[in-house]
């Protein structure tokens, strides 16, 4: 008799905190209560409260997934992008971790099966989350990486750094090569040392928003 497979969820995200900054020059998310419990307690019976929260942020907090609308005005937004292009996609972790440049060339990824896969690229920057150094100095993708990964056919990119696009160069040329060929990037993951080079399922799902380009993800992989 064979033995029951045991699944292992693995969460990759960030937790979205109130005053938490993301990205230099955004601001903070503001998290409190619409409805207290203490205040909800005059609208139920004797016994029963709630609380309903309120948060106000840019869409570009935590960890968080872009959609080609955030670069391109006639791109998909949100509430376009298939679930397919986004959930129990196979995973391919990169390791570009320990090394002596920021930028990561295509070099890494040729040999690669990537046609179909998630890509995610293991920095290790989040270890400098929620400090200053987490702004400057990040690891990021060429321009000639992004392009051999739309060649390759990749389906989704993912990346434990501050952007995935060298924060110097404004014309953003890896945003713009991905979302141009309608591949989401997701930013600010984090504990991608737990999964394993291959053989996990991975999962990044926003709300379903109409006229936005990104959004946080709860975004984790699956290990069997």
């Amino acid at each position: 008799m064979d033995k029951p497979t045991t699944t292992v969820l693995i969460d990759v995200s960030h937790t979205l905190e109130d005053g938490m900054i993301t990205y230099k020059g955004l601001p903070a998310p503001i998290i409190c209560d619409y409805l207290s419990r203490e205040a909800s307690r005059a609208l139920y019976a004797a016994g029963t409260e709630f609380q309903i929260g309120k948060i106000e942020m840019v869409a570009n907090t935590g960890t968080y997934v872009d959609s080609p609308f955030h670069r391109f005005a006639d791109g998909k937004d949100l509430a376009a992008l298939d679930l397919a292009a986004l959930a129990d996609l196979d995973c391919v972790v990169v390791r570009a971790a320990g090394r002596a440049v920021r930028a990561i060339a295509r070099d890494i990824f040729e040999g690669l099966e990537l046609r179909g896969k998630a890509v995610l690229i293991h920095t290790s920057w989040d270890r400098h989350w929620r400090t200053d150094q987490y702004f400057e100095g990040h690891p990021f993708l060429t321009a000639d990486a992004a392009e051999f990964l739309v060649n390759t056919g990749a389906a989704l990119i993912g990346i434990d750094s501050y952007n995935i696009d060298d924060t110097a160069d404004g014309r953003r040329p890896v945003h713009t090569a991905l979302l141009g060929a309608e591949i989401p990037i997701v930013e600010h993951l984090c504990g991608l040392e737990r999964l394993p080079d291959r053989g996990s399922r991975f999962f990044a799902v926003p709300v379903k928003v109409k006229g936005f380009g990104t959004f946080p993800v709860r975004a984790f992989a699956i290990l069997e």
